[in-house]
């Protein structure tokens, strides 16, 4: 929430409160940057209301801007954290390759229509697969490590692909957690790779320096989607 700011946990907040009569400040499994989208975002809440359950999802659906909607509400066992008892989480990154980004897409990916080595960049985004300290992909800013485990920048991955679908040039990585920027940082470096800036193994020299200035400049927000969260 931002005081001068619309943001999603505000308005699910407001409209949370307008349903129960309560002040509940809803808590998402992770920050999403402004510009970024997130397909399938996890939030829990505390409440003594007697909605049952299952109504949240009209009801909220009923009161929430059309930009954010509810597709399921269950009731959480007492333990369950909603950013600890995370396991993995994906994420999706949508490049435009044509020479004309069409204006109902433009919010929603990356539009690049430049010369990139597809081959080389999927090759590229294998060396980032198992656990690496990911420092030289982290925001350079007090909350680099906001996610989870915060005094430490070690996370693990378990997939890294790149995928042509028609148009688009798309990306998708898997892992146990991930840093602020880190997946637009490795799109950005992967994106040199696919210029001829970097060569295949450099990724893996970039790694080992833990230095964001090793790494190439940061992806727009707009191309990047928050998939899935598991437990």
């Amino acid at each position: 929430m931002q005081p001068d700011r619309v943001t999603v946990q505000g308005t699910l907040a407001s409209a949370i409160g307008r349903i129960t009569g309560e002040k509940v400040l809803p808590q998402g499994s992770g920050r999403t940057d402004a510009g970024v989208h997130a397909l399938a975002q996890v939030v829990t809440f505390a409440t003594e209301s007697s909605v049952p359950t299952a109504n949240f999802v009209t009801a909220l659906n009923d009161i929430l801007p059309a930009s954010v909607r509810v597709l399921e509400a269950d009731q959480a066992p007492a333990d369950f954290h909603v950013r600890k008892s995370t396991r993995a989480k994906t994420y999706r990154y949508r490049i435009y390759r044509q020479s004309i980004c069409p204006p109902f897409l433009a919010r929603y990916v990356w539009h690049y229509p430049y010369p990139l080595n597809e081959a080389a960049m999927a090759k590229a985004a294998g060396a980032v697969i198992g656990e690496h300290d990911f420092t030289s992909f982290a925001a350079v800013d007090a909350e680099h490590g906001r996610e989870d485990h915060p005094a430490s920048n070690v996370r693990q991955i378990f997939s890294s692909t790149w995928a042509r679908e028609d148009e688009e040039l798309v990306y998708t990585v898997r892992g146990s957690g991930f840093l602020h920027h880190m997946v637009r940082n490795l799109v950005g470096t992967l994106i040199l790779v696919g210029k001829g800036t970097l060569e295949i193994e450099d990724i893996a020299r970039i790694l080992e320096t833990r230095n964001r200035s090793a790494a190439g400049a940061t992806a727009p927000a707009s191309g990047l989607y928050l998939v899935s969260v598991e437990y």
